[in-house]
């Protein structure tokens, strides 16, 4: 991914969006340079204390996250070489338009990482895989996502 890709995805999604930073989420890059999502465990997250496991509104909402990022990401690595305005404005049109996730284990960790694959990336939509592991490298759940990104 490029410098100033990554700079952008980053003010849009970690530093700009008051939900994103609810969550405390942390945008990464992998050693491939692929983005990916490291989210802390907090108490304000669990849904049930008595397990204390995150909300499943959380987990969804880090595959959410992570989905939109692989989705835009796709566009945007293509506009490299456009000024930061221009590239900010694909983000404009960034939407959810479905999306599936599978609970496959209890949120327990004491961080998660979310990662997200793009399956097929077009001019208007891109449909993405995603995947949130704990700390463990256990998969606790997996989604799949379709996105407005033009």
């Amino acid at each position: 991914m490029d410098a100033k890709v990554y700079e952008c995805i980053k003010e849009v999604f970690e530093t700009n969006t008051p939900f994103s930073n609810n969550l405390g989420i942390k945008v990464l890059l992998d050693e491939s340079l692929n983005p990916y999502i490291r989210l802390e465990k907090q108490e304000h997250l669990i849904g049930n204390y008595m397990q204390n496991i995150l909300h499943g509104g959380v987990i969804s909402s880090v595959l959410d996250i992570i989905g939109a990022i692989v989705a835009v990401d796709g566009v945007i690595n293509r506009m490299k070489d456009e000024p930061k305005a221009e590239i900010m404005k694909k983000f404009e049109k960034l939407g959810t338009i479905d999306m599936r996730v599978d609970y496959l284990r209890p949120g327990r960790g004491d961080y998660f990482i979310a990662t997200g694959e793009a399956m097929r990336t077009g001019n208007k939509v891109s449909v993405v895989r995603t995947k949130l592991k704990n700390n463990e490298n256990i998969l606790i759940a997996a989604g799949t996502g379709t996105y407005m990104v033009g």
